[in-house]
């Protein structure tokens, strides 16, 4: 039933998803493939795995008792934490306190999730700012 239920909420947002792209106002100025195609492309993948889900479900699944719901959402409200930490924290003090406790929810020991969490952020910042160049939020540190 979940599949289904799934399956067929994902099929309403396909159309609303083709729909939208359909009243996409296209400038004069545009390539051969426009504006519309790449939408359309992702709203038929989308309402085809769909379908999917409403033509061939899986058994019912087994959800996890409250506990395991309550550590879930708790993960959830990490992020979100995370995402408005991040202009104040800056990158690398924002991730490395929301790797450490996702990872010592995970299963690893405090003292493991928090060399985790530092090598997660710093890892993280070496490949995407010191090499990409990619602009990541400044801390009060200023890196």
């Amino acid at each position: 039933m979940s599949d289904r239920i799934f399956g067929g909420i994902g099929l309403v947002l396909a159309i609303f998803f083709a729909w939208q792209a359909a009243i996409i106002e296209e400038s004069f100025l545009t390539d051969e493939v426009g504006p519309k195609v790449f939408p359309w492309i992702i709203a038929a993948i989308m309402g085809l795995a769909s379908l999917w889900f409403l033509v061939k479900p899986d058994p019912e699944p087994e959800w996890p008792r409250l506990g395991r719901l309550a550590e879930i959402a708790m993960a959830a409200l990490v992020m979100v934490a995370y995402a408005l930490a991040l202009p104040g924290l800056g990158f690398l003090i924002a991730t490395a306190i929301a790797a450490a406790y996702l990872t010592w929810r995970l299963g690893s020991r405090p003292l493991e999730s928090v060399v985790i969490g530092l090598g997660t952020s710093v890892g993280i910042y070496v490949v995407f700012r010191l090499i990409l160049g990619l602009s990541l939020a400044r801390g009060p540190l200023g890196f």
